[in-house]
């Protein structure tokens, strides 16, 4: 590895140190409706993220809760201090389309029309307010 390269990646592993974040892969919900919820809370304060999550009755709020709560457990893992001690905002939420589950269903005239079961990949970034 050149000298460049290796200063570079020291310097994003560095930057990586105050970022605590979790990812879920091939979650069986559309990116569409997954967005949708990632929208509502990218930006928000963690805890008021996590309420925000509790109370909305989408079906895909009930995994970004659990992905949310995950990176907050991964943040007292890695800070080695619990998650009231500092103020936590979500700095980047992004959804990626996953694999399809491709099916066929019947149509008429002895036809068949393809259903594409989407899925998705969701990675969840937490940051410091004081770092950001």
């Amino acid at each position: 590895m050149g000298v460049r390269k290796r200063l570079r990646a020291e310097a994003i592993k560095e930057s990586k140190k105050s970022l605590y974040f979790a990812k879920l892969n091939d979650c069986p919900t559309s990116p569409r409706k997954m967005r949708l919820v990632a929208d509502m809370i990218r930006g928000l304060d963690a805890y008021k993220a996590l309420n925000l999550l509790r109370f909305t009755p989408k079906e895909a709020a009930r995994r970004m809760e659990k992905l949310l709560a995950s990176a907050l457990a991964n943040y007292e893992a890695k800070a080695a201090q619990k998650v009231g001690d500092e103020a936590l905002h979500i700095k980047e939420v992004f959804v990626d389309g996953g694999r399809q589950l491709k099916r066929l269903r019947p149509a008429p005239q002895g036809r068949g029309h393809r259903i594409r079961k989407r899925s998705n990949h969701v990675t969840l970034i937490l940051a410091n307010v004081a770092n950001s």
